[in-house]
């Protein structure tokens, strides 16, 4: 049984959601391959041959597969599984990720496999279902199951250590249907939120967009975290909605998450109840954070927060 992961990257690094999906894939059983398709992306190839359990490194470069536009990289994986090369396709339930292999499956006529979070075997799985409120274990029949992975729920694997072997192989042509028209990025200095290993979040209860940075900021300064926000406090318009947190936003599991003022509604819930410690701030002590939470602190967050900044030095 042959595996094929699909690399997310930006043509320059290999995204640590690659590093998961492998772990992913490995539990399957079977060779890993992994597929590296962008433009002048040579070091992200180079990078990917020496992940930990990976046989080969499928490399394709063209100037149309550079931002990885859905189109185009879903014709390039059908073009790769023709004749059944590959038993299973996986990649990161990311954004990349949920609008390339949806397409793969359809042209495929399977059922994909979505947001996968654990392996049972290689056609058994298990996934969240009503906002993470149930698990589903789904058995897929098909004979190439295509599969994205929550990555928050897969200790990545070694990002050295292997030896992989890199072939180069033809693109397909540009299906011109789409083009990539231009990318905002917020630039921080903090970490990745869906990478980070502290997250400070903050919800409607921080009352403005001014508060959120006046309490919010300082903590994560002190403690090399990433900020987030719950739905609320984006749609109140505190932070972008980069920043959100949940089921219609990021899937964050760091070692510490921090909610401030965030009441606890099943979306938020859904994006950040698998992080390894849980702290909640809120005055509302019948709140729902507080049912996942490890240590809950019924608190004014205005006293508290200032208080806690005082005690970290």
């Amino acid at each position: 049984m042959t595996i094929l992961v699909i690399a997310e990257h930006d043509n320059l690094s290999l995204k640590a959601a690659t590093l998961n999906t492998v772990a992913a894939a490995l539990a399957c059983g079977g060779d890993v391959h992994i597929l590296i398709a962008g433009h002048q992306a040579d070091a992200v190839a180079q990078s990917a041959s020496q992940v930990s359990g990976v046989a080969k490194i499928i490399h394709v470069d063209a100037p149309h597969l550079q931002h990885q536009l859905g189109e185009n990289l879903a014709e390039q994986i059908l073009a790769l599984t023709s004749g059944s090369a590959y038993s299973l396709i996986l990649a990161p339930a990311t954004a990349i990720g949920k609008n390339t292999l949806p397409r793969v499956a359809a042209k495929l006529d399977v059922a994909q496999v979505s947001d996968v979070t654990k392996v049972i075997s290689a056609d058994t799985f298990e996934r969240p279902i009503y906002a993470g409120n149930a698990i589903a274990t789904v058995q897929s029949r098909d004979a190439i199951k295509v599969i994205t992975v929550r990555t928050t729920c897969f200790d990545a694997v070694a990002g050295i250590g292997g030896n992989a072997a890199i072939e180069k192989i033809s693109a397909v042509a540009d299906q011109a249907i789409s083009a990539f028209v231009s990318k905002e990025v917020n630039q921080s200095d903090r970490p990745e939120l869906s990478a980070a290993k502290v997250v400070v979040s903050g919800g409607r209860g921080l009352g403005s967009a001014e508060k959120y940075q006046e309490l919010l900021e300082p903590l994560a300064d002190k403690l090399g975290a990433a900020l987030g926000a719950s739905r609320a406090a984006v749609d109140a318009g505190y932070v972008p909605n980069d920043y959100q947190v949940g089921q219609t936003g990021k899937i964050v599991a760091p070692q510490l998450y921090i909610a401030v003022g965030i009441s606890g509604a099943i979306q938020h819930l859904a994006g950040m109840k698998d992080s390894k410690v849980i702290v909640a701030i809120n005055k509302d002590a019948d709140a729902a954070i507080f049912s996942v939470a490890d240590y809950g602190l019924v608190a004014d967050l205005f006293t508290a927060i200032p208080e806690l900044i005082k005690e970290l030095g």
